[in-house]
């Protein structure tokens, strides 16, 4: 029976991977910041912090891992301590990567990000384009990348995501469910007609479980096919969910200046990397991880929305009282937001 680690494991893409996991009949220890109530004969979970080198010595020792899957990560419109996110992305991937050493685990994937980047592409990225980060959430995945890479002692797969998405998905994007559950006004930035590439939370489950059987060293490109523009995408949702939100476009630089604005100012949690690419193309080229992997998406980004907007409408009162969860799996402070939706 096989042992895995799961760092973040009672966050949004980590409860998933673990049920995942966990019917492929092995055993599964998560490590969170956050309590994890998840029951399964199975399952081991502990609260604690991948930067206590004691706690992860007790850990490794303990259980013979045959794989870590790295998925903890604190974020910047979360966490105002930036310091702190940055030792927590940073140091304790190195913390990780030290122990597989020192433990000789074979192998360890480790969940990325597009935040790598944060500019208009007007063809797919490929996994050769040089990141270039605009903000310390990104710069921190990058810097992750760089200390997975440079051991050669275990085979490091990196999977380059965009924005998670499954039902129980919140975070920044629980806000845009709220507008669309009370018929208000959609406000897009420009003319809404960029594509922004989305990943269902299960492919990349699944990818994660292929890559038990990739025996190299890789950075795979992950998402959806077939990406539609953010009016096709939201219209859908709209529409499918006989909401009376309507779309009201307006001016990219004067929507982009007041984000800036109001960022600065810290009443707004859309940071550099939102206000960069809200009106931007963004979709990653994944004929890499289609030929190694054999990975095949199996939810376009509208039908992925649907499914999370979905689970937040029936789901919106017990959602409103979770308390000591992650980022992901709550609604994302609105700041000057309430102010637009008031008037929305």
């Amino acid at each position: 029976m096989s042992t895995y680690l799961i760092t973040g494991g009672a966050g949004f893409f980590g409860s998933i991977l673990k049920e995942d996991l966990l019917k492929q009949d092995c055993i599964c220890v998560s490590i969170d910041l956050e309590p994890d109530t998840y029951s399964h004969k199975n399952f081991i979970p502990i609260q604690g912090d991948i930067r206590n080198l004691e706690l992860l010595n007790k850990l490794f020792s303990e259980y013979k891992f045959d794989a870590v899957f790295h998925c903890a990560a604190l974020l910047a419109h979360v966490r105002k301590d930036l310091k702190n996110l940055w030792t927590s992305n940073v140091d304790g991937t190195k913390n990780i990567a030290e122990f597989c050493k020192r433990y000789k685990v074979p192998k360890l994937i480790f969940i990325s990000s597009n935040c790598l980047w944060a500019k208009n592409f007007d063809l797919p990225v490929k996994e050769a384009e040089v990141p270039n980060p605009v903000e310390i959430y990104g710069k921190s995945k990058l810097e992750a990348e760089k200390i997975l890479l440079s051991y050669n002692e275990f085979k490091t797969i990196i999977f380059r995501s965009p924005t998670i998405m499954d039902e129980g998905r919140l975070g920044l994007l629980g806000i845009l469910f709220e507008f669309i559950d009370e018929n208000r006004k959609i406000w897009m930035v420009g003319d809404g007609n960029n594509k922004y590439q989305f990943i269902y939370a299960k492919d990349l489950s699944t990818a994660c479980i292929k890559a038990l059987n990739y025996n190299n060293t890789d950075v795979f490109n992950i998402g959806s096919d077939n990406v539609k523009t953010f009016n096709e995408v939201y219209r859908y949702v709209i529409d499918k969910t006989n909401s009376k939100s309507r779309l009201y476009h307006m001016p990219k630089w004067f929507m982009i200046l007041g984000m800036k604005i109001c960022y600065t100012l810290g009443i707004s949690p859309l940071g550099p990397y939102q206000y960069k690419m809200i009106a931007e193309n963004f979709v990653f080229d994944t004929t890499h991880i289609k030929k190694e992997l054999g990975f095949i998406p199996t939810k376009t980004n509208e039908e992925m929305l649907l499914v999370a907007y979905e689970y937040f409408r029936d789901n919106k009162d017990k959602i409103l009282k979770r308390k000591n969860v992650s980022a992901h799996k709550s609604i994302a402070s609105m700041g000057i937001i309430k102010l637009i939706k008031f008037f929305s």
